[in-house]
């Protein structure tokens, strides 16, 4: 394997793309899905593991995390705190209806060669104190060769509910890979089937790949992972086996990319959905 992979690999898990390159998963788990009243409270977990819902890796960052209230306006998380295996954080329900929480990433990987010499652009993880700012494609000289530029982004978000459900935070942005229930995400019943559509820059994308993995595998010998193919609507058709929590994960790779010098885009799509009993 080329050091450019490598970097690619170690790269693409900071943007959260782990069914792609990596054994680990990066996650958002709440404490509840749906809650009665205004005056509740939701605890997630947020990290990244092996075993999914495991602490045994390291923890998200809370630092990009944001809350969309029912209404679409930013909410506000509280009581965070990081620890060696997992981030955790509260959120109150102080408004009737859909909540969603997680994060957008977007990231620029990849390398050229300079007079004979290999740079990296973009950086593995967060800078430490002393470390050289990151070289961006506009460091590219005009007589680099070897050039190789990725386009990456991620969305890694849950859903919560307060009351009656709503659907305003499912409101589409029309860019990358971005997730348009039909069945809304806190309404799962295990038996019955869900269907999710998926768009790509606002268009039903056809062809896409899921996987939908149940947690608890530290409990059993199987990992339980299906996978999905969606339609030329855009959507994946998943009936739950069995009630409990689920990590559904979606990739897609094109070649449209809008960064200079890209040639590829890469896109992930990551949500943990509960499904109660009948």
């Amino acid at each position: 394997m080329s050091p450019f992979v490598r970097r690619l690999i170690a790269a693409a898990a900071l943007v959260s793309v782990p069914a792609m390159v990596s054994a680990h998963r990066s996650w958002l788990l709440p404490s509840g899905t749906v809650f009665s009243g205004t005056d509740g409270w939701v605890t997630v977990d947020a990290a990244i593991s092996n075993d999914l819902f495991f602490f045994d890796h390291q923890p998200l960052r809370i630092e990009p995390m944001k809350v969309w209230q029912p209404d679409g306006s930013e909410g506000q998380l509280q009581n965070g705190a990081t620890g060696r295996y997992r981030s955790t954080f509260d959120v109150k329900l102080d408004k009737p209806g859909t909540w969603k929480i997680g994060l957008v990433q977007n990231a620029v990987m990849g390398s050229f060669k300079a007079d004979g010499v290999e740079k990296r652009i973009g950086r593995r993880g967060p800078p430490r104190p002393g470390d050289a700012a990151a070289l961006t494609v506009a460091d590219i000289p005009a007589n680099a060769t070897d050039v190789k530029v990725i386009e990456m982004s991620g969305r890694n978000e849950i859903f919560v509910t307060a009351g009656e459900p709503t659907t305003k935070v499912f409101a589409i942005m029309g860019k990358g890979l971005e997730f348009a229930p039909i069945t809304h995400p806190d309404e799962l019943v295990a038996g019955q089937p869900a269907r999710f559509r998926f768009l790509i820059d606002g268009k039903p994308a056809a062809g896409l790949k899921a996987t939908v993995v149940p947690g608890g595998k530290r409990y059993r010998d199987a990992e339980g992972a299906r996978e999905l193919v969606a339609g030329p609507d855009g959507v994946v058709t998943v009936t739950w086996p069995a009630a409990g929590m689920y990590w559904l994960n979606a990739t897609a790779t094109d070649a449209k990319p809008t960064t200079p010098r890209a040639t590829e885009r890469r896109m992930n799509y990551t949500t943990t959905l509960e499904v109660l009993t009948p």
